[in-house]
């Protein structure tokens, strides 16, 4: 691939400025949209609900997950990782990449990325340049072991997933399974994307991630202890603080659609820093791709009509990737 990454870009040495495609547009750069200062996002405790040592699980496992992805993968020879190197333009998201979605600006985030398929089992080719990365890292280290750890922390992410599927369907009234089954049951997509956001020569100037929502159902997020993270709240962006051992959860697109608008899909972006790297763990949970997605009958009626159009998953995630009307 002839991708330029930006971790061997920020390995450059003196390197003082980045290319001009890092560089955002005015009204973009976060010396021009400075976030709320004394304004702390909302921390839940899930204790209550029997969730918190599930959570605890989740920290434990991400931090084996943190030393294979870190310790064995971004410290390789970039000839090496550009052999797993993905083509987004051609629908092909796994594994290596660093742009993953259509810019018009034409302008390329700050990160470089490792994204794949962690369920359900037949999403998962074992011919697939995942599988192919599984074995190459487990060749090189006898204490972590790719495929087991991921399909253990996948099992964890479901349970905390379940849960909250149930939380949030309390919230506009309703009990059950009726979320889970909307978004795909057992057959509900995994997808883990593993973040790095190497030191920035002008963070002031250009963005770890763009600002967008998830098309995802519910977003699972690991982030290390640099708080580049932002959220769009009352018009302005306020800063994620780093909180050891939580976990940060963004709705998704998928919950707005099917609860009729009463959640909203959390608008965040990436800042970067010019020091330190961030690296970000995320999981997003995702329906099948021929899931019809609309709101749910139960929140529609003549007072509150559906304001949302029901169609595939599949329909929804090319529209988002390609950015057309939905």
């Amino acid at each position: 691939m002839t991708n330029e990454r930006v971790q061997a870009l920020a390995c450059i040495g003196n390197l003082k400025e980045h290319p001009e495609k890092f560089i955002r547009l005015a009204n973009e750069r976060p010396e021009n949209t400075k976030p709320l200062e004394g304004v702390t996002v909302l921390v839940i405790s899930l204790t209550e609900c029997g969730s918190d040592l599930l959570v605890s699980e989740i920290h434990k496992i991400n931090r084996k997950v943190a030393a294979g992805w870190d310790g064995i993968l971004y410290k390789r020879p970039q000839e090496e990782k550009d052999k797993y190197a993905n083509d987004p333009s051609i629908g092909k998201f796994e594994v290596y990449g660093t742009k993953m979605t259509k810019n018009l600006d034409e302008k390329v985030e700050w990160v470089d990325y490792f994204f794949h398929i962690m369920s359900p089992p037949w999403e998962v080719a074992y011919s697939s340049p995942r599988d192919l990365l599984s074995r190459y890292i487990v060749r090189r280290s006898n204490e972590w072991l790719h495929k087991e750890v991921t399909d253990e922390y996948k099992k964890e992410v479901v349970k905390v997933t379940d849960r909250l599927l149930e939380l949030i369907l309390e919230g506009v009234g309703l009990e059950g399974k009726a979320l889970k089954s909307c978004v795909g049951s057992d057959e509900i997509e995994i997808e883990m994307k593993i973040n790095m956001y190497p030191p920035c020569p002008q963070p002031e100037l250009a963005l770890g991630v763009e600002p967008h929502t998830n098309m995802s159902t519910l977003t699972l997020l690991v982030p290390n202890d640099v708080p580049d993270l932002q959220v769009w709240k009352d018009n302005n962006w306020v800063v994620v603080d780093y909180l050891p051992n939580t976990l940060f959860v963004h709705v998704g697109d998928q919950i707005e659609v099917l609860s009729n608008g009463k959640y909203k899909s959390v608008l965040r972006r990436s800042t970067v820093n010019k020091e330190r790297t961030r690296m970000s763990w995320a999981v997003f949970c995702a329906p099948p791709h021929d899931a019809m997605i609309g709101p749910l009958p139960e929140l529609v009626d003549e007072q509150n009509p559906s304001k949302y159009s029901t169609k595939t998953f599949a329909d929804f995630r090319y529209c988002k990737f390609n950015k057309l009307p939905q």
